[in-house]
């Protein structure tokens, strides 16, 4: 059997219903859950690191980088044959890409988590679990980078994102769908993801904002985040890549400023694209230096310029890391 190290982190995995307040809250802690699922145990030598016990919107970039760190070392071990993590959805996605982004190793990593708490009768944790021990257990599924498995569906951290508050099938990767899946223990891929990145680095800049654009916006939000002393700046543009024109304003007040603009689209699919030339299009956001993403959704995009930044300041390069 292969040695599996379960690295718990928290997230409505480990959560149940308290009596007096009537909502979830973290209760377990990993070597509890897996006692729990007793039917996991006969598939791998199981381990588990005590990460922290952290609902999804606590976990942080300086956290992420910590992880990555201590997953670093768990690979390079001989008796680590692969890595499940444990996470909160509401940031698995971010910390899931983060770790892709700066791990390099061909032993699976594989990060999941559950939408129900183990006081409700469909609690999801178990399942995901045991479908990332034959995931780990799968040749195929060395060396294609960070995977995100929940409700059987097997996803590539750099493409899936969250697309339901409550839904077990909420995890999905809208531009290229799903790696494969797991049905009855057994493991089935039907492609390899669309790119592996990886950018080795011990630190990071995680002083980066994220600005929606939205119909007649005008440049206060761009200009107060610039005169913040932010060190970058990602922008969910409209469509392929447009935004109105006192936006477009907002926007260069900051290129001005050298500080890195990063566009993407707040559409839930698709790149960003210099096709339209009217005021306020892609075609002069690009001219001005904004850099323009692939096929990256807000929240990736900045867990990558946060990375980026904790490497290079350089625009030039900043930009070859993107394209």
């Amino acid at each position: 059997m292969k040695n599996i190290l379960v690295v718990f982190t928290g997230g409505t995995f480990s959560m149940r219903v308290d009596e007096k307040t009537k909502s979830a809250i973290p209760f377990f802690h990993g070597e509890e859950l897996v006692r729990m699922i007793p039917q996991a145990r006969p598939l791998a030598n199981l381990s588990v690191y005590e990460f922290g016990n952290f609902p999804g919107p606590h976990i942080t970039p300086d956290l992420m980088l910590e992880l990555s760190k201590k997953i670093k070392e768990f690979v390079k071990r001989d008796d680590v044959d692969g890595v499940i993590v444990t996470h909160g959805t509401d940031t698995l996605e971010e910390t899931a890409y983060f770790l892709d982004l700066t791990i390099k190793t061909e032993k699976p990593i594989v990060v999941i988590g559950a939408m129900k708490t183990s006081s409700e009768p469909d609690w999801d944790g178990p399942k995901n679990l045991i479908d990332a021990i034959h995931i780990c257990n799968n040749i195929n599924s060395r060396g294609i980078g960070v995977l995100v498995c929940l409700n059987g569906e097997i996803n590539a951290a750099s493409e899936v994102t969250k697309t339901h508050t409550e839904d077990v099938e909420t995890f999905r990767s809208l531009d290229f769908g799903t790696l494969g899946f797991v049905d009855r223990g057994k493991v089935f891929y039907n492609r390899m993801p669309r790119k592996l990145d990886v950018i080795e680095t011990d630190s990071i800049n995680s002083n980066v904002d994220l600005i929606k654009v939205y119909a007649g916006m005008n440049d206060k939000f761009f200009r107060y985040s610039a005169e913040s002393g932010v060190n970058g700046v990602v922008v969910e543009a409209l469509g392929v890549g447009n935004v109105p024109p006192p936006a477009f304003d907002g926007i260069k007040y900051i290129v001005e400023r050298n500080i890195p603009v990063v566009l993407v689209s707040r559409c839930p699919a698709g790149e960003t694209l210099d096709i339209y030339g009217y005021p306020g299009a892609g075609k002069w956001l690009k001219e001005m230096g904004v850099i323009f993403t692939d096929f990256l959704n807000g929240q990736k995009a900045r867990i990558k310029l946060i990375v980026c930044l904790g490497l290079t300041e350089n625009h030039n390069e900043l930009r070859k890391m993107f394209t």
